[in-house]
């Protein structure tokens, strides 16, 4: 097999590498055999017209003809000619499927379903991607760009899936990309004969024998690879987090972003929530009028995560459907509660542009402009193809539901579906969590004694205390760590309470979005960035979703939970007003002096921050990270250009022997260039008006060199002489080493600062400036030449 060949097989593995992060959007995964057969094709008819050979644009045109018959084979073989010659038809056909695709992934949560139109998108994507990767890593022998097109893929995939497999497609992924660099430098390498074999038949010039500290390229390429992937890996770790998640300050909504076509995407807001506590200026959100005069207990609810992976709360994988006129009555309501309906007027600031739609929760109703869809499970709204809500007004009708102790106290269980959906617990949830919850609601004799125990446990009780400076942690193991140390924030006190209702048996889930916010003169309400919330929403049949509020003086407890006697009354508790502080604090929120019964009431002074959100945008997170990562390529790379020049000239120079005589003059020389730049990137400047013999005495006088190297040097100008003056010129062996030789003497004898110098900042580089200046000469004289042919040309008349 051809070196060639070899490295379009790796160039296609390292696209099938890359597509792997594909698997977990789309269910089943059964696609990715149908892409890499069709991969394979794609491959093998690149390496045909290769071998003819054609032009490298006949090769590229040639493939993507191959590629649009395969597709148009396996998607639209009825609409086109002899099932495979697409034509209008199949044409339409294909763009219908796009179309459905499209709208596929508008209607499904991930893992979308394997439709038609959404295994067109995935393997005509994989195609299209391979293709480009095939094209610059092998027709155009460019396997460092090739890189893009990979990443362009990753990050679309890491960007809507997330979820713990994350590093293993990041893995896959690497992998290819340095299989392929590996593959296409050893590929180079064969190319230039045996200059760096250290044995064997390898010629080479009399002299010292080369330093047996010479590593091979290949071995240093992997040795270069193994070290670029640990820093991917384990760099990001030291650096602030990219995620945006719920409520993060980055500006990442939980929504589908733009284009996504509302797709939900399952994030983590414990660690955007904890980094978004601490900002320093409490910006509106947004202002809302209602009819109600009971405030304090109107949440504005954004998305309920009911979902817990032993990772993450995140929203579960729902369906959305259109908006309705009107919304269904809430699940597990019945008529004997009592409720009330109001009416709430939002008008959301211009600069907060989140994906999910604020809201009292139950709706029943909302009135809004702009693409939404619903998602029935949640009862939310969610923006579709970049929808968000900057600047949007908008009036929702809602219930506001008000149960008695009593008829939660005799709430029936619930049905087995919602136990088995809303009770389940990971395996991987400390034990301790379950023997906590158990210890604390000890002797309740319900459902709800036991959630209203577990609320008084962290607000009242239990010593808890409110900080924003804590890490958050992730998953289960933060919710253990949290019970042990007692101190935490909103996220804290809301995935533990929903933790330990379930191993209870209690359906639970977290719900995040705002809290009532501040009264203003107009009557209006405004919400700040430090009203963002999370509290716990346990469910009662009859009832349906209850919300608790676990957290110590943080919005306002239920009047529900605030029952002294039993009985059907409803309690008469007050219901205090709240606000919160101006600037965030690490400090403990609960005073020494508040009494346990206040601080259950809300009554107790704020001490700490509320939670903040930071503005939301519309992009995908995958735009974010690729501007941040090409971003972080110009800076770092801008600075590293001339020793990048430097190391891809003297690769070219010292790449391989010549046969004919204008090749071997061609060699000699460049091995010769390569030792008077290497002096001069020690601070030797070259003279031009002197002979090869001056300049190497020159050169090994001032440089200092080592007998070996003074060698060395001799033999390279002495080599030189011969193709300047020699009739024929004859191949000398070994000057690739001689050259390799004199820098390594170089940086022997050279200062640490010298060193340094040589290899950031070499002088050489300045011959960049100087070809560009002779061919912005030469391209003009061309020009100027072309014109003055163009006026003397003469016009074909007679006269």
């Amino acid at each position: 097999m051809s070196g060639r060949a070899r490295l379009a097989l790796y160039a296609a593995a390292a696209t099938l590498m890359t597509s792997c992060s594909l698997l977990p959007l789309v269910s089943p995964a059964t696609w990715i055999f149908q892409a890499a057969f069709l991969l394979a094709v794609q491959t093998g008819v690149g390496a045909l017209t290769r071998r003819v050979p054609l032009a490298r644009p006949l090769t590229v045109a040639c493939q993507a003809l191959v590629t649009l018959m395969l597709l148009t084979l396996v998607f639209a073989r009825h609409q086109a000619l002899a099932g495979i010659v697409p034509g209008p038809e199949a044409f339409q056909h294909i763009s219908d499927l796009l179309q459905a695709g499209a709208d596929d992934v508008g209607r499904y949560s991930i893992p979308a379903p394997l439709s038609d139109g959404i295994r067109l998108m995935v393997v005509g994507g994989v195609l299209v991607i391979g293709l480009a990767v095939d094209t610059l890593a092998v027709t155009y022998r460019s396997a460092a760009p090739a890189g893009l097109p990979l990443l362009a893929l990753y990050s679309v995939a890491a960007g809507l899936s997330g979820g713990g497999a994350a590093g293993l497609w990041f893995l896959l992924a690497a992998a290819g990309y340095l299989m392929l660099l590996l593959a296409e430098s050893r590929d180079r390498l064969s190319q230039w004969g045996r200059v760096f074999g250290g044995s064997g038949g390898s010629a080479r010039a009399p002299g010292p024998a080369p330093a047996s500290g010479v590593v091979a390229p290949v071995r240093t390429g992997r040795r270069i690879g193994a070290v670029a992937l640990g820093v991917a890996l384990f760099v990001p770790l030291a650096l602030p987090s990219l995620d945006g998640g719920l409520l993060g300050g980055a500006g990442r909504g939980i929504g589908n972003g733009t284009g996504g076509g509302g797709t939900i995407s399952a994030v983590n807001p414990l660690v955007s929530l904890r980094d978004s506590l601490n900002v320093d200026e409490d910006r509106t959100v947004m202002t809302y009028r209602t009819d109600t005069a009971d405030t304090q207990n109107l949440y504005l609810r954004i998305v309920s995560l009911d979902d817990f992976d032993g990772t993450a709360w995140k929203p579960a994988q729902r369906h959305i459907v259109d908006v309705p006129k009107t919304f269904p009555t809430p699940v597990g309501l019945s008529g004997e509660v009592k409720r009330a309906t109001i009416r709430t007027r939002i008008a959301a600031a211009d600069w907060y542009a989140q994906d999910w739609l604020p809201m009292p929760y139950p709706a029943s109703k909302v009135d809004i402009k702009g693409s939404w869809r619903y998602e029935p499970v949640g009862r939310t709204l969610v923006g579709d193809h970049g929808q968000n809500t900057r600047g949007a007004q908008y009036e929702v009708t809602s219930l506001m539901v008000e149960p008695t102790a009593q008829q939660l106290a005799s709430a029936p269980d619930p049905s087995p579906a919602m136990k088995r959906e809303y009770t389940r617990v990971p395996n991987s949830l400390p034990a301790v969590v379950a023997r906590t919850a158990r210890k604390v609601t000890a002797g309740s004799a319900n459902h709800y004694e036991q959630a209203v125990k577990l609320q008084d446990y962290f607000a009242v009780s239990g010593d808890f205390r409110y900080n924003t400076q804590v890490q958050a942690g992730s998953g289960s193991a933060a919710i253990a760590n949290f019970l042990k140390e007692k101190e935490g924030f909103c996220v804290h006190f809301s995935f533990a309470m929903a933790s330990m209702a379930r191993t209870l048996g209690i359906p639970a889930r977290v719900a995040v979005g705002f809290t009532s916010g501040t009264p203003q003169a107009d009557g209006s309400m405004s919400v700040g960035l430090r009203d963002a919330h999370a509290w716990p929403e346990l469910y009662f049949e009859g009832v349906g979703w209850t919300r608790f509020e676990p957290t110590p003086s943080r919005g306002s407890v239920p009047s529900y939970t605030q029952t002294n006697t039993p009985g059907d009354a409803e309690s008469a508790a007050p219901k205090p007003a709240f606000s919160t502080s101006a600037a965030p604090s690490a400090e403990p929120s609960a005073s020494a002096s508040c009494s346990p019964q206040l601080r259950k009431l809300a009554a107790c002074p704020d001490q700490s921050s509320s939670v903040a959100i930071g503005p939301q945008d519309d992009d995908w997170p995958w735009t974010r990270i690729l501007e941040l990562t090409l971003a972080g390529l110009l800076v770092l790379g801008v600075p590293l250009l001339p020793m990048l020049w430097r190391t891809r000239v003297r690769a070219v120079r010292l790449g391989g022997h010549g046969r004919t005589e204008a090749e071997v003059a061609a060699y000699t020389l460049g091995a010769w260039s390569e030792v008077t730049d290497t002096a001069w990137d020690f601070g030797i400047a070259p003279e031009e008006s002197q002979t090869p013999r001056k300049a190497a005495e020159r050169i090994v006088g001032l440089g200092e060199l080592d007998a070996e190297a003074e060698a060395a040097v001799h033999r390279l100008a002495a080599a030189v002489e011969q193709v300047l003056y020699a009739p024929h010129p004859q191949p000398v062996a070994g000057l690739a080493n001689d050259a390799r030789q004199v820098r390594n003497s170089f940086r022997t004898s050279a200062s640490g600062l010298a060193r340094l110098r040589a290899l950031l900042a070499p002088r050489s580089a300045v011959r960049v400036i100087w070809m560009a200046s002779a061919a912005r000469r030469t391209l003009r004289a061309r020009l100027s030449a072309r014109l003055q042919a163009l006026l003397r040309r003469p016009s074909g008349q007679n006269g």
